[in-house]
């Protein structure tokens, strides 16, 4: 029975059985992959076992390593815990903590600048992918720290092993062709928009929890979902697809400008879609606790948790959701100390 095994082990074993890729591992954990292909050698050297079959094109967990996985992500689990119980190592600087904002700009890139403002000696890296659904497999793997979106659109295994604090919610907006008849209100009633197609990231699984959030959303109402098409990467080819197709896109009304097209607020009811601030349990660093603190300060200053009791649109789910993880995150009240008398 081996003792007292380095933590520092155990997590290089982790970062290489979430990537069965060194390269990916060694990028992921910020050391040289020599390094990293020695501490795992070490490792099996300690236990007696070989953990991964290594060949030119694959690596793969051996049983053993199958074996080793969970014992070792609850290990880590507990040194982490530890070490936050304790602060941090003035030793050893923070590594970078890397955030998904979406796109450059809104409400995810506003915190960041914010927390950037607050910690400047903190190192915050912007990561733009598109959609919840796909950054949580990112932030479950730990090749991403922090991301934005619908909590509730996640699957329920995957939600349990995140966390969350709520953020804002941001109304709904439909974009429009420029020549659209829609395109000369001010704003656009629901209703109107019964009898057409809106494309809404169908066939992009990144994007699942929006799509959830827009069938919901059409239901019942005549509006239907556009057709599956393939996961467009990037705002640039985003504004060419949608300009050659003349698509009418539901977005927010925080969404970025694409030239030949209108953003147009929806009413009547006003739909919401709710914005989380996400990252994997257990997570300890000064940057997740700046971005908190700016998420806070941002959600107050602009009132972006206060909902109106009527005239609104939202899933009973994400209403509880958002409600509920909003009361655990509000700043605890100290308990007031006695009075104390000579």
């Amino acid at each position: 029975m081996p003792h007292d095994i380095d933590p520092r082990l155990l997590r290089a074993f982790t970062a290489v059985a979430e990537e069965l890729h060194f390269t990916r591992a060694a990028a992921r954990l910020y050391v040289a992959q020599q390094a990293l292909s020695r501490d795992i050698r070490r490792l099996e050297h300690t236990l007696g076992t070989d953990l991964f079959t290594r060949t030119t094109r694959q690596v793969a967990l051996t049983s053993e390593g199958a074996r080793l996985l969970p014992y070792a992500r609850r290990v880590l689990e507990a040194h982490d815990d530890l070490s936050a119980a304790f602060g941090p190592d003035p030793r050893r600087p923070p590594r970078p903590l890397l955030v998904d904002v979406g796109v450059p700009m809104g409400t995810a890139h506003e915190i960041l600048e914010d927390a950037r403002r607050a910690a400047p000696d903190i190192e915050l890296i912007a990561r733009y992918h598109t959609g919840l659904t796909g950054a949580a497999a990112e932030l479950l793997a730990g090749r991403l720290d922090v991301s934005f979106g619908r909590v509730a659109g996640l699957p329920p295994e995957v939600r349990s092993r995140l966390a969350h604090q709520p953020v804002r919610y941001e109304a709904m907006a439909v974009l429009l062709p420029a020549d659209d008849p829609l395109a000369a209100r001010p704003a656009v009633p629901l209703d109107a928009l019964a009898g057409r197609t809106l494309y809404a990231g169908a066939g992009n699984p990144h994007t699942a929890e929006w799509t959830d959030l827009a069938e919901r959303l059409f239901a019942g109402r005549g509006i239907a979902v556009a057709a599956p098409f393939p996961e467009i990467d990037g705002s640039a080819e985003f504004m060419r697809v949608v300009r050659k197709h003349g698509w009418s896109v539901l977005a927010t009304t925080e969404f970025i400008d694409v030239p030949g097209t209108v953003l147009r607020p929806i009413t009547d009811p006003v739909p919401l879609s709710p914005v989380s601030m996400v990252w994997r349990r257990g997570l300890r660093h000064g940057g997740l606790d700046a971005l908190r603190t700016a998420a806070r300060a941002r959600s107050a200053g602009n009132c972006w948790l206060e909902r109106p009791d009527h005239g609104t649109w939202l899933p009973d789910a994400d209403t509880q959701l958002m409600s509920e993880s909003h009361k655990d995150d509000r700043p605890k009240k100290q308990p007031s100390r006695p009075l104390m008398h000579p």
